[in-house]
């Protein structure tokens, strides 16, 4: 297979993913299952790059019978909807719209009564888009938290452990706010494991994270002595029992609610690899559960088509390897990118003349990290149309180098997020 060929079936592969990952069918799926006559007034609420998706899908069923709905949406991530109220807000920084939307859903489940429903809608991105500071944090001093998690690789359920801990919404606390009303949450997953608690930090969820876990992570990455005073002081507050816990498994407030996923990474990575069969590769389905540092993840991606090449191991080329999950990325330099755009710039300085090979990454939703692109695509050969990958590599600036050569993936808005996507073809042995 020529290079070019291998490069189309990559995006197609990639494209046959997003398609599966498209929330709407699922929610109306579930839908059609239930009866919701039996509810006074149906109160739609959430948050998530997904939620316009998703928002409409219960349109598209429920109809005239919600009394009103409003969900917190990524700027961009919109759709045109009849009664359910679409708030963009910041991500992955939370904003003041953020809070204003939150503050809203807040109150919305709150006057919930015991013969209505809370229709909870909540993917990937929810956590930012959900910011609700407990008080006296204000919404600067939340920002600069989520900033230092980020920067110093805290997975996301390190970063929702604390999330949860300074926020009165999160960590079960939406499920608190709407009882004694029926609450259904339906959940677009993003996160290794599905862990329902982590899922957009888990607001209608029971919390298994704790302060002193939160306190924990600070001293983990050096960072207690740098989150803002307000913060430091309310965790430790809450480790001497000072501050509720959030509320945990067996609470009453969780005896009317139930949570459902209804979409994931591993149903996007099976759809891929059966585009992938399709186009006639020999096909693995790796791990949906990928995460740690972004860099040593490529290496490990580059390693396995060298094998493959060389000893047709674990498969014989024609080969695709088909992986899922969520690294991190450790900011080093002040260039632009994402995990996506960087998996790609160190695997293809590993992969560096091999022939008929090519390593695309991208994210569900759109977007990877601070730009525009979702991911990057390369090949064998693509050091020797740049050979500076190194360097923009080390100035964390994949997306710089990658937008030189033309090989950014650009989707726009998905309105969906199952976390990321990242194909490996090898078309010959070596």
């Amino acid at each position: 297979m020529s290079t070019r060929t291998l490069r189309q079936h990559a995006r197609s592969i990639f494209q046959a993913a997003l398609a599966a990952a498209d929330p709407v069918d699922a929610v109306v799926r579930h839908l059609q299952r239930h009866d919701y006559s039996r509810y006074r007034h149906i109160y739609v609420v959430g948050a998530g790059k997904a939620g316009a998706s998703m928002a409409r899908a219960v349109e598209r069923v429920l109809g005239r019978k919600i009394t009103s709905g409003l969900l917190n949406v990524k700027y961009g991530h919109v759709a045109k909807l009849r009664r359910i109220e679409l708030n963009e807000c910041g991500h992955p920084v939370p904003d003041a719209a953020g809070v204003d939307g939150a503050s809203r859903i807040a109150a919305m489940a709150e006057q919930a009564g015991r013969d209505d429903l809370v229709l909870c809608l909540v993917s990937g991105g929810a956590s930012a888009l959900l910011p609700f500071p407990a008080d006296p944090i204000t919404l600067e001093e939340k920002q600069a938290v989520t900033k230092l998690l980020l920067a110093c690789g805290a997975n996301i359920h390190q970063i929702n452990a604390v999330r949860k801990h300074i926020s009165r919404i999160k960590g079960g606390q939406l499920a608190r706010l709407a009882a004694p009303a029926t609450v259904h949450a339906l959940l677009l997953s993003d996160v290794i494991g599905d862990d329902l608690d982590v899922i957009g930090s888990g607001p209608t969820a029971p919390d298994a994270s704790t302060f002193a876990r939160a306190l924990e992570i600070l001293d983990y990455f050096n960072i207690r002595e740098r989150v803002p005073a307000s913060v430091r002081e309310r965790i430790e507050a809450g480790v001497r029992g000072e501050i509720p816990e959030t509320p945990k498994p067996g609470d009453p407030v969780f005896a009317r609610v139930r949570n459902v996923i209804v979409g994931g990474n591993r149903l996007a990575l099976d759809a891929a690899a059966a585009r992938a069969k399709a186009l006639g590769y020999r096909t693995l389905v790796l791990s949906s559960r990928i995460e740690g540092e972004t860099r040593d993840v490529a290496r490990m991606h580059a390693a396995i088509a060298r094998e493959i090449a060389a000893d047709g191991r674990p498969l014989k080329p024609p080969a695709c390897v088909i992986t899922g999950g969520e690294t991190t990325v450790t900011l080093r330099g002040n260039g632009l990118g994402g995990r996506n755009q960087e998996f790609v710039l160190a695997a293809a300085i590993d992969l560096a003349g091999m022939p008929e090979t090519v390593v695309l990454s991208a994210g569900t939703d759109g977007t990877d990290g601070p730009t525009d692109a979702a991911g990057a695509i390369a090949d064998g050969q693509t050091l020797s149309r740049r050979p500076d990958a190194a360097a923009f590599l080390e100035n964390n600036d994949s997306y710089h180098y990658f937008e030189s050569l033309g090989d950014l993936l650009k989707t726009g808005p998905t309105n969906t997020n199952v976390m990321d996507v990242r194909v490996l073809l090898v078309g010959r042995s070596t």
